[in-house]
């Protein structure tokens, strides 16, 4: 994994912190990995258990949803984010990323 995929990462993590997040989701960088937010809060692991929503782009699109520069609808509405499962849970995941 890249120092880039740690710092994104890191600012998710922070994001995190005292959000009120219920569902479970798998948050896939391209090319450098996957994340587990389970029970609020980032997991040390991605143990392969189901999740409601996954989530992958790749890590520029990443950046520029924590930076600001796009919102995660309009990642999702351009292709540059992509969705499977639960629309709702990762509707209510947009708040923490963007």
């Amino acid at each position: 994994m890249s120092e880039g995929f740690d710092k994104a990462v890191a600012k998710l993590r922070a994001r995190l912190e005292g959000a009120d997040v219920e569902h479970s989701y798998r948050i896939t960088v391209e090319d450098e990995g996957s994340i587990l937010v389970a029970e609020g809060a980032l997991q040390d692991t991605d143990d392969g258990r189901a999740v409601d929503a996954s989530i992958s782009a790749d890590l520029d699109t990443f950046r520029a949803l924590f930076d600001g520069e796009i919102a995660p609808a309009a990642a999702f509405m351009t292709g540059r984010l992509s969705v499977e499962g639960d629309m709702g849970a990762a509707m209510a995941l947009g708040g923490v990323l963007g």
